[in-house]
């Protein structure tokens, strides 16, 4: 198992270059900085994990470019959306913005994508909330239409285009992995095994992880696909302590931890990159 890390990237933590570059000296092996486009101010959906929505969620910064700030600065670390809101971008834009950033890191971008859970936010980009796993699916179908074909086009009922040239394509191929994040349910585990090539689940919300992964797995065979090909990334909303890293570990279906750093100042998430980098010596993940 490798062990990553999770920053919500806002104005007032470490940098994304700074962050990754202490992350590649410390031995993590992946950066990963999740999204929200804004929050609405007047927000009706309930925070998923009780409470009040913590401060950081209305501050994170632009996910992509982050992506390139850590790959400009570092050599080997992995950088990934953990997620990107799919319903919430336009497909073609998207497909060049991912592809310049492959291409420009080397191949090191992992695209993690998810549907979103608030439905004002979604709503505000045009998509409505029981729509968006309709639009996420056409909108990943659409983008490895255009990273993969010389001239591609797709026709669906939230995404509609003819014949368009869309370049560079990634140097990744056929395209850079999509990691599929999603809440615990077996439509999630469906898309996971229908669109996906690796799975971000959330600790907190699976009652018994490795059925899951079974049930994953029998809908992957189901596909006519290896479970051996999908990496599993387990990732937590909330800083995760030793014995849960060594319960992911254990599984032995995990191939990546990615725990959660403060969105604190630089002192303070460097403090706890090298407790955690500690943590990941003792229990053999770097």
């Amino acid at each position: 198992m490798r062990l990553g890390v999770v920053s919500f990237n806002t104005e007032y933590t470490i940098r994304a270059d700074e962050l990754a570059v202490a992350a590649e000296e410390r031995g993590f092996d992946s950066v990963w900085f999740p999204e929200h486009t804004h929050i609405p101010a007047s927000r009706r959906t309930p925070f998923p994990a009780g409470g009040e929505l913590p401060r950081e969620y209305v501050h994170m910064s632009d996910p992509f470019i982050s992506c390139m700030a850590a790959a400009a600065a570092t050599q080997d670390l992995v950088v990934g959306t953990g997620v990107c809101l799919l319903p919430q971008h336009e497909p073609i834009a998207l497909a060049k913005t991912i592809a310049t950033l492959d291409r420009l890191s080397n191949g090191r971008f992992q695209f993690g994508v998810g549907a979103g859970w608030i439905a004002e936010e979604m709503e505000n980009h045009g998509t409505r909330f029981e729509a968006r796993w309709k639009v996420l699916t056409e909108r990943l179908q659409a983008l490895k239409a255009l990273w993969t074909e010389d001239e591609a086009s797709y026709h669906g009922n939230y995404v509609d285009f003819d014949r368009v040239w869309s370049y560079p394509k990634p140097v990744t191929r056929p395209h850079p992995k999509i990691i599929l994040g999603t809440f615990a349910s077996k439509w999630g585990r469906q898309r996971v095994a229908d669109l996906a090539d690796g799975w971000m689940p959330i600790d907190v919300y699976h009652e018994d992880m490795a059925a899951d992964v079974a049930d994953l797995n029998a809908r992957l065979r189901a596909n006519g696909r290896d479970p051996d090909s999908i990496e599993i990334s387990m990732f937590d909303i909330f800083e995760t302590a030793e014995d849960t890293l060594r319960r992911f570990a254990d599984y032995g279906f995990v191939v990546r931890a990615m725990p959660r750093c403060p969105t604190e100042d630089r002192d303070t998430v460097l403090r706890w990159l090298d407790r955690y980098a500690a943590i990941g010596r003792r229990i053999g993940a770097m």
